[in-house]
């Protein structure tokens, strides 16, 4: 995986063999980086990386300026890796081991944008569980998003709050607002 733009541009990170990561594609994330590129000043924002894996997401937020971001995944090894590189990097990522169910039924702050990249085994009752999570425990900010990742046999388009949908190959990202 690399790093797409920022001061950490074109860096290659090797994350270790056998974490239980489905990293998004740098084709995805380059995508999806740039619709976020016309609607935000990175360095405002506050963003929860939720199913964090290798902290591909994290990395790419911090590299871009973010100076507050929370990634959030139960492995051990991913939050241990994700820790080590934020150091390495000197990114200001807080990275916690949690299950993200319960952190996200506990959590007390407040976030710009909320990435999930949940496994892929995922059904349309848990990406809604987790959606109906944020918005009732009101974890976004004033015109913040909610970014589910997921497969294209995932549809999340009768959720509510859904706005729209971007698909990159394998990868769709389903985009919710509060109205």
């Amino acid at each position: 995986m690399r790093i797409i733009s920022g001061s950490h541009k074109g860096r290659r990170i090797n994350a270790p063999r056998g974490l239980p990561v489905r990293p998004t594609t740098d084709m995805a994330k380059e995508a999806l980086f740039n619709i976020l590129n016309n609607n935000y000043y990175f360095e405002d924002l506050k963003v929860l990386d939720l199913f964090s894996g290798t902290g591909n997401i994290s990395f790419e937020f911090a590299s871009r300026g973010s100076k507050e971001i929370v990634a959030v995944d139960k492995d051990y090894r991913c939050i241990k890796f994700i820790a080590k590189t934020a150091n390495e990097l000197d990114f200001n990522i807080s990275a916690i081991k949690n299950d993200v169910f319960k952190f996200i039924e506990k959590v007390t702050l407040n976030f710009d944008i909320i990435f999930v990249d949940p496994p892929y085994s995922f059904t349309v009752d848990d990406c809604s569980r987790i959606a109906s999570i944020i918005f009732e425990r009101q974890l976004l900010n004033d015109n913040g998003i909610l970014i589910i990742e997921h497969s294209k046999h995932t549809d999340l388009s009768a959720l509510e709050h859904f706005k729209y949908m971007k698909k990159y190959g394998g990868s769709i990202f389903s985009f919710f607002e509060l109205d």
